[in-house]
Formats: C-alpha cells, structure tokens, sequence
C-alpha cells in the first residue's frame, strides 16, 4: 500500500488490472487515452482509469475496460467476430473510440 496525495491510499494485487482514480489534472482527450491504451469513458464516467483490454459479449468480441466486478465499458464503436481480430485491431490502433456511452 503506497499513500498517494490527498491522505488516499492505492494498493493493487500482482493480478488485477491497473487502475488508477483520475488524477486532478487535465483532462485527457479521446485521442490520448487511446494514446495511452487506458479507457476514455471509464475515466470520464467513473473516474476509474483502466487499461483497454478485448472483452466478449452476446454482440461479440469489443475493446473495453473491467475492474474486478466485471465490464466497466464499451470503448470500441464496432464489434468484431473474433478475439483475435479485436485484439489486432487493439494492438494496431486500428478501432473508432466510443465518445458516450
């Protein structure tokens, strides 16, 4: 457990995935938080930011964030028929960013 400014404390288990409460600055645009491969609507809707990550649901295969309690959200516009077609299109920037939920 590290203190953090503000008296918060962040402590994060060797499996979970990174997650971070949004820092005070600057807000990112879309095209930065693709940039930085974390979730652009988890951070504006939740505050949460979480890394981006290829999700399935009864739609199909989407590039989204999840925390421990599961999806958090769809930050991909289309949906693609397989995992590794999303996690190419993840890894090559090759995807359109949601900009609402």
């Amino acid at each position: 457990m590290a203190p953090c400014p503000g008296g918060v404390a962040l402590f994060r288990l060797p499996h979970e995935p990174a997650m971070s409460l949004a820092a005070s600055s600057a807000p990112l645009s879309a095209a930065q938080a693709k940039s930085e491969a974390i979730g652009y609507l988890s951070l504006t809707h939740t505050g949460k930011r979480l890394s981006l990550d290829v999700l399935h649901s009864a739609a199909g295969h989407y590039i989204g964030t999840a925390d421990l309690d599961g999806p958090v959200s769809r930050e991909s516009v289309q949906y693609f028929r397989s995992y590794q077609a999303a996690d190419s299109a993840l890894s090559t920037g090759r995807w359109q960013q949601r900009l609402h939920p």
